[in-house]
Parts: C-alpha cells; sequence; structure tokens
C-alpha cells in the first residue's frame, strides 16, 4: 500500500489511541473514518493493525522522530544573492553625481527679528 493512501486509517487508528483505546479494533478505525466522511479500507486497517501488533504507539513515533532527525528538510532560505561585479554584469560605473540643493528664504513679513523684537532699542 502506499503510505499516502493510507493517512485517513493510520489517523484514526491514533486518534483512539489518543483517546484511550490501547489497541483499536477494525471496526472502532472504521467507524471513526466512515464518521468524518470518508471510506473505510479493510485491507489498508488489516495492514496497520498487522505493523502495529504488540507495538506501543509511543515507541513507534518516537523512532520516527530520529529517523527525522537525519533529513535534510531545506533551511532558513538563503542569504541574499552576491552583488555583480563589473566583469559579469557587464556594466560600467560611473562617479556618483552629487546634488547641491538650494536654500530658499523665506519672507515672514512684519519686520520681526528671530526673538520676537519689533527692532527697537531695549
Amino acid at each position: 500500500f502506499s503510505k499516502r493512501k493510507i493517512m485517513k486509517e493510520i489517523a484514526a487508528f491514533l486518534l483512539l489511541v489518543i483517546g484511550g483505546k490501547a489497541s483499536p479494533s477494525k471496526d472502532e478505525i472504521k467507524k471513526v473514518v466512515v464518521s468524518s466522511g470518508g471510506e473505510a479500507d479493510d485491507a489498508k486497517i488489516d495492514s496497520i493493525l498487522s505493523e502495529m501488533k504488540g507495538k506501543n504507539v509511543d515507541d513507534v513515533v518516537k523512532e520516527g522522530m530520529k529517523r527525522l532527525e537525519t533529513v535534510s528538510i531545506g533551511g532558513g532560505g538563503g542569504g541574499g544573492g552576491g552583488g555583480a561585479t563589473a566583469e559579469t554584469a557587464n556594466v560600467t560605473t560611473a562617479a556618483p553625481v552629487e546634488v547641491e540643493e538650494e536654500e530658499e528664504e523665506i519672507d515672514m513679513g512684519g519686520g520681526m527679528d528671530m526673538f520676537g523684537g519689533d527692532g527697537g532699542d531695549y
């Protein structure tokens, strides 16, 4: 059996184990699959029960986790790409152009100086 095609039966088995059934029966697994809207496959259920006979689910899961530790499943993404050199990019570089901004004089009107006076002596 393809492992992809047996997932609903495995899920039903595990749900029953989590629910307190140490060794779920074929009928119990079928009931869970059907009640969730699926179609139970007797041959798949028989396969699961024969594979799990005499095994503790917690031990099987722990063993599977150990196997997964060695599986490379990608990384955190690569860093940004390196910058292209002039040779690889086939580009010429020019010196940066400096732009000078002109300061604009604003007429505040009213003849006031910077400190709010009217220009008279104190």
